[in-house]
């Protein structure tokens, strides 16, 4: 039982292989490697992707075995999420065409990102600073400190942003964020539950992390999702094995501001949503072109 308790925590907050795998260089995109702290000093590391000074969009990426430029199977072993590349560079390439500019960030413990306090993945009650921390970049920028943002939110850049609005210094306190793209919250719980792991274990594997000196995984970001004012739009691939849509359509029911959802019929692998999300950039940018004015 030590053994699968230790084997489920590692895969649960492991980063693992998370290389840089992609520069915007190789799309015909001019931009600026730049690096900015978190407010527990933590370095962080990305891209700003240059369109237009006055909309910016905040990419934060999904967890584990990701980083600002997507997900490699390179070097992944036997198991991998998906059998080919996903490229989160389409979609930047996409939104600067469209007149944006794009703000591609590493969160803590993956990528070129410097660690957090802890090495474990937090499931994003940490990884909330750095959300705020990406935000605030733009926000005293000197190019770009009065410009609109957008956030694509993917995963557990997702929940990191629920729980980035309820901070004290959160994004409540940024009136310039002006959308949301939220792609396929999830939350640990629901995730083992998908899982079939029985709830004993789903503790146990807890209790495990945050004795070695990981977060409390059981955390809930639906309590600070009420606290998300702007028009937000959720995608999900209504065919994900790893989700609870119900969990799905409860977070999507908290969201007090306008809202859409776009149930997606992909295959049956969470990784296909943010695969498409490069093949279909355009929907992207048709919701922050409604939100977001010239």
């Amino acid at each position: 039982m030590v053994m699968i308790t230790k084997y489920l925590a590692d895969m649960m907050t492991k980063g693992g292989q998370s290389p840089v795998f992609e520069t915007p260089e190789q799309y015909g995109l001019n931009y600026q490697d730049v690096t900015f702290k978190a407010e527990d000093g933590v370095t962080l590391s990305g891209w700003l992707i240059e369109g237009s000074s006055d909309k910016v969009i905040i990419q934060s990426h999904f967890g584990v075995q990701c980083s600002r430029a997507g997900f490699t199977p390179e070097g992944k072993g036997l198991i991998k999420l998906y059998k080919q590349n996903i490229s989160f560079l389409r979609q930047a390439k996409h939104l600067v065409e469209q007149g944006y500019s794009v703000l591609m960030y590493d969160l803590r413990n993956h990528g070129n990102s410097a660690n957090g306090s802890s090495p474990y993945i937090a499931w994003g009650c940490e990884e909330a600073k750095d959300v705020v921390a990406a935000v605030n970049f733009i926000s005293t920028h000197p190019q770009y400190k009065d410009s609109q943002i957008g956030l694509l939110s993917i995963c557990m850049g997702t929940s990191s942003t629920a729980f980035a609005y309820g901070l004290e210094n959160g994004l409540q306190h940024y009136p310039n964020i002006k959308a949301l793209i939220s792609v396929q919250p999830l939350r640990y719980v629901d995730y083992m539950s998908a899982m079939g792991v029985p709830n004993f274990l789903t503790n146990r594997v807890n209790q495990y992390n945050m004795k070695r000196g990981g977060a409390d995984l059981a955390g809930s970001f639906f309590k600070y999702v009420s606290n998300i004012q702007v028009p937000t739009l959720v995608i999900q691939n209504k065919n994900d094995p790893w989700t609870k849509l119900e969990k799905v359509n409860e977070y999507y029911q908290l969201l007090v501001g306008e809202k859409e959802l776009l149930m997606l019929d992909l295959d049956k692998n969470r990784a296909a949503a943010y695969d498409w999300l490069g093949q279909s950039p355009q929907r992207l940018s048709t919701f922050f072109n409604k939100h977001m004015s010239a």
